[in-house]
């Protein structure tokens, strides 16, 4: 089952972060989920199991 990690603000954010994951050896995928009629923020889904861990990359990865 997946599981959103993430909601990039924008596909260019998404795709980075989605790069950042698969560099560690998570699979991801990205979904997009409207948030309005002129904006679209994509979900950045993982694997359940690796939930946890994917969050913790990403927010190494911002600085978080």
């Amino acid at each position: 089952m997946l599981t959103v990690v993430y909601v990039a603000p924008h596909l260019l954010a998404a795709e980075k972060l989605k790069q950042v994951l698969e560099g560690e050896g998570i699979m991801a995928t990205l979904r997009p989920a409207q948030a309005g009629k002129h904006r679209t923020n994509f979900e950045i889904l993982v694997s359940e199991s690796e939930a946890e861990e994917a969050q913790e990359i990403l927010c190494r990865s911002m600085g978080v």
